[in-house]
């Protein structure tokens, strides 16, 4: 469940690169974009210009580059050249990415034009969630210890976390040991270790923390229709502390 000094640096140059996609997406205009023209263009800024792969294409069956997971989508939206964002929308783009043999994955909730107030409330304390539990991560404390800084952030500002997905270990495979839930109790769960490698990857609802799958068999939306958000980076147990392999260079840690 570690990985040695060495292949921490082998994924963090997965992690550099695939921050670089954000990067890219950053200066786009999404607005009036299918989420489909969004797939296209990061598949060739992957494969064209990084000479890297996108990891999710063909894992398990799947047939894009990344998820697009618009307003209501909580989760594992499919791309389609049908669905064009429009301002006021929100957007998660969850995106993988494996060079060297070691992958890694990160995602963005994207406000598409001029949101509204009540959208941008949601983004931005997923967005500190996600924060709170990266910040808990240190050797000698728990998964536990990370579920409850993210679960207190959210429920304080009035949101659910969705308990049906979570964090995961990664490496050369995209999904391994551990299991990293959103919610939890302080001192509980595994101990973590330097060397340890994992995704962080709060979803939160405005609503209710239930949600159903479409027939799609993908495709992931809120029970009652309200909006949902996502933030996700890869992260390493370091001597110290944590390192986040797939930290953007817009963002300031913490």
């Amino acid at each position: 469940m570690t990985k040695t000094p060495q292949e921490v640096e082998q994924m963090a140059e997965a992690g550099r690169l695939l921050a670089s996609v954000f990067t890219h997406l950053d200066g786009l205009t999404l607005a009036g974009m299918s989420t489909l023209e969004i797939n296209d263009r990061v598949e060739a800024f992957i494969t064209d210009d990084l000479k890297a792969r996108p990891a999710s294409k063909g894992q398990y069956g799947y047939g894009f580059v990344l998820n697009s997971s618009p307003n209501a989508v909580v989760c594992h939206g499919v791309p389609s050249k049908d669905e064009i964002l429009k301002d006021g929308d929100i957007v998660n783009l969850d995106i993988t990415l494996e060079k060297g043999g070691w992958i890694a994955d990160s995602s963005k909730t994207y406000l598409v034009g001029q949101v509204g107030p009540q959208a941008r409330r949601l983004v931005r304390t997923t967005y500190e969630a996600m924060w709170k539990g990266i910040l808990a991560v240190r050797p000698g404390a728990t998964l536990g210890d990370i579920g409850h800084a993210i679960e207190r952030h959210a429920t304080r500002a009035g949101y659910s976390i969705v308990r049906d997905y979570c964090g995961h270990g990664i490496g050369r495979e995209m999904h391994e040991d551990p299991q990293v839930l959103h919610f939890g109790k302080p001192g509980r769960g595994l101990t973590l270790k330097e060397g340890m490698v994992f995704t962080i990857e709060p979803m939160l609802n405005q609503g209710v923390r239930s949600v159903r799958t479409l027939d799609d068999d993908w495709t992931v939306i809120t029970g009652d229709g309200k909006l949902s958000a996502q933030f996700e980076h890869t992260v390493a147990v370091t001597r110290d502390g944590v390192r986040v392999l797939t930290l953007r260079p817009d963002e300031v840690r913490g």
